[in-house]
């Protein structure tokens, strides 16, 4: 085996050939029979080695489509080798890293293979001088932060479960939470980006440092593509120090001072790095903020903080240890629905106001997580399924006269034949599209993961 893999043509041996300039070898020339899952799992074996080849689970279903094995390549120049066989071969490639958000999105139309990244999950290069880190995609978010913290840096970003969740799924996921008010989205941290294409092409854009524009934002396209363009081995991004101290502030405030509450902290939102309201049918509406500072200045902030926000009729209560992880358990075992809205933050009222009304009309229970950034987390629960989909329709007819969307993250797969989990694409689905067909033409990865079924 070992002899076999070393008669593979290393990357140095990839060569640029025909006009567009893709990479590939004569090894993946050959055109073979269509897809046949014995016959692929052998030339596999030839790249990864058969130990990392695997038979599925029923755990490695991607929303009831069961793949017919599942590889680990070990690096960049394998995964693509894996990629240019499945594409001539036919095959269907899924990329996973920690398996936390693969019940996002569509089901595939099919998925032969699971490519997992869970051996690439090195920190690669971490300049602390520059601010700035690579690191593989298998690597997890709590483990990459736990490099960084040696010499003071984070990732300022708080996605869902971070000790599982890798650094290439949350950005083909596109996966972050309440500290984007602070330090901006994913687009706004990742600075570079190393990609397997679907033809065995490893394509690289951005750079190592933060003033880089040069070439195409290839980072900011794959970002939230749910891995239909390519598969994510590599990402560079900017950092932030580690804060002196941190300290939360909770409220409760009643219905109708929700707008004056988000008022106040609009004015005081470069005094605080988070904010996010949690909201339910008959409960009271309740904030948590964050604040940053050195120690001699943490308390004026919280002072001025609280100020704004008690004149808006906030009334302090004390900060809840888990408030953060609310997020999460609205993605609990139990059964419901659990969708990403999109709307302008001073809009959160009016969905408090359409929520109550639909928990009426549709008899439905609810929870909504709503961020100052404008993006939200609402948890739908009922005893008849069907009034959750009526509920939904009609909330995404009202968020879409609003200028927002509401995108299905997580709900019982036979829902989705009643309701697209994708909001309306518009005009922007034939862009998608000829990207789609530009990046993938044989449609290898992913095949109808994303919205429109691209």
């Amino acid at each position: 085996m070992r002899e076999a893999r070393r008669s593979l043509p290393s990357i140095a041996e990839l060569k640029p050939h025909g006009r567009d300039g893709r990479v590939t070898s004569r090894y993946f020339m050959k055109q073979l029979e269509p897809f046949n899952p014995d016959e692929f799992k052998k030339l596999i074996d030839n790249v990864v080695g058969s130990e990392n080849v695997h038979i599925p689970s029923p755990s490695d279903a991607v929303k009831g489509v069961e793949p017919a094995w599942i590889v680990e390549p070990a690096n960049a120049v394998e995964i693509s080798r894996v990629l240019a066989l499945g594409n001539q071969q036919g095959a269907k490639i899924i990329a996973r890293g920690g398996g936390t958000k693969l019940d996002w999105g569509n089901a595939p139309r099919a998925a032969n293979l699971i490519l997992s990244t869970r051996r690439l999950d090195r920190v690669v290069d971490h300049a602390a001088a520059d601010m700035t880190a690579t690191v593989q995609a298998g690597c997890t978010v709590e483990s990459f932060q736990q490099t960084l913290a040696r010499q003071g840096q984070r990732l300022a970003l708080d996605p869902l479960w971070p000790d599982r969740a890798t650094i290439g799924g949350i950005l083909a996921t596109n996966d972050s939470g309440s500290l984007r008010l602070a330090f901006g989205s994913l687009r706004d941290l990742l600075i570079g980006i190393t990609i397997a294409l679907p033809d065995g092409t490893l394509a690289r854009s951005g750079g190592k440092v933060v003033k880089n524009v040069a070439g195409y934002d290839l980072p900011k396209l794959l970002i939230g593509s749910f891995g239909t363009l390519g598969v994510i081995v590599e990402a560079t991004f900017r950092l932030h120090p580690l804060p002196h101290q941190t300290r939360d502030l909770s409220f409760e405030t009643k219905v109708e001072h929700l707008r004056g509450i988000l008022e106040a902290l609009s004015q005081c939102s470069g005094l605080i790095v988070a904010a996010q309201i949690q909201m339910a049918e008959q409960a009271t509406p309740q904030l948590t903020i964050r604040v940053e500072a050195l120690p001699g200045a943490i308390q004026a902030k919280c002072d001025r903080v609280a100020r704004a926000l008690e004149q808006a009729g906030g009334k302090p209560i004390a900060a809840p240890s888990d408030a953060w992880s609310a997020r999460q358990r609205l993605f609990d075992d139990s059964p419901g629905v659990v969708c990403k809205i999109s709307v302008l933050p001073m809009d959160w009222p009016r969905i408090y106001a359409q929520l109550i009304a639909l928990s009426s009309s549709h008899a439905i229970r609810w929870k909504l997580l709503a961020q100052l950034i404008g993006i939200g987390l609402l948890r739908l629960n009922a005893d008849d399924e069907n009034h959750i989909v009526a509920a939904m329709i009609q909330m995404r007819q009202q968020l879409a006269a609003l200028g927002g969307s509401l995108t299905v993250l997580r709900c019982p797969i036979d829902m989705e034949s009643k309701l697209d989990v994708w909001p309306d694409a518009g005009d922007a689905i034939d862009v998608m599209r000829k990207l789609k067909a530009k990046f993938d033409p044989k449609e290898t990865l992913a095949p109808g993961r994303y919205v429109g079924g691209i």
